[in-house]
């Protein structure tokens, strides 16, 4: 029993020593992400006729934040997955080691993706169409914070639902999920995914099917990827058992 509790006591010391580097690499690229900020503010509206206006002094802090934080945020990734993979690397085989491995840059990639689709795809038509609707009745008259608010409500969620595909491959590929589970689970898939659409989406028909269709879309293609590495893997146990 004492021996169990030390080999606990190790594992919960290694994890926080984990848990630290992750927020530490993050507070870094915070810092970093704040000293190039106003030219990535001045980026983000430069599409934009007028100014945006600001209620406080505290608004401008706000929304630099914000925007450092989603670089500090999209640049931690790879590193909290390489942490998260030396944790659980010793209760893998070599083979499984091997795969989460290689899939850690892709995290970072697919993330990068989804934020790319929210900001240049998304967020434009969904603004556009709102802007659309005050035309004739209402001046409109932006704030720096609901602006930015409301562009990384419709990019950032993206940024993590695209590591959707990613993940499915991972699973696959240890064998947790499989093509035959995710078409059985595609009702309840399909609820949840719109459910999450409404709760990120401002509250209209028209930013609801803008955002649920690629959602629907991306579970497909993670279906499509799964089987992909599904038959890759039945192949080569295949192979593996007949050369045996």
């Amino acid at each position: 029993m004492k021996k169990r509790e030390t080999h606990l006591i190790a594992h919960l010391e290694e994890l926080r020593q984990r848990i630290i580097k992750t927020l530490l690499t993050f507070i870094l690229f915070l810092i970093t992400g704040f000293l190039f900020v106003q030219d990535i503010y001045d980026w983000l509206i430069r599409d934009l006729d007028e100014k945006l206006a600001v209620l406080g002094p505290g608004d401008i802090l706000w929304v630099y934040m914000m925007i450092a934080g989603v670089l500090a945020i999209a640049a931690t990734i790879p590193v909290a997955a390489f942490q998260t993979w030396r944790f659980v690397a010793p209760a893998l085989t070599d083979h499984e080691r091997r795969t989460a491995l290689f899939y850690i840059p892709g995290l970072f990639i697919f993330f990068i993706l989804g934020i790319v689709f929210g900001y240049f795809v998304l967020f434009p038509l969904v603004l556009q169409f709102l802007i659309g609707l005050s035309a004739g009745h209402f001046q409109t008259m932006f704030t720096a914070e609901h602006y930015f608010r409301f562009m990384m409500n419709l990019t950032l969620p993206f940024g993590f639902l695209f590591e959707m595909p990613l993940i499915v491959m991972f699973l696959t590929s240890l064998g947790i999920l499989n093509p035959a589970k995710l078409s059985k689970m595609r009702k309840i898939s399909y609820f949840a995914l719109i459910v999450v659409s409404v709760v990120i989406t401002p509250p209209d028909f028209i930013s609801d099917v803008l955002v649920i269709v690629p959602l629907l879309v991306l579970y497909e293609l993670s279906i499509s990827l799964s089987a992909f590495i599904y038959r890759k893997k039945t192949a080569a146990q295949q192979g593996a058992e007949a050369q045996g």
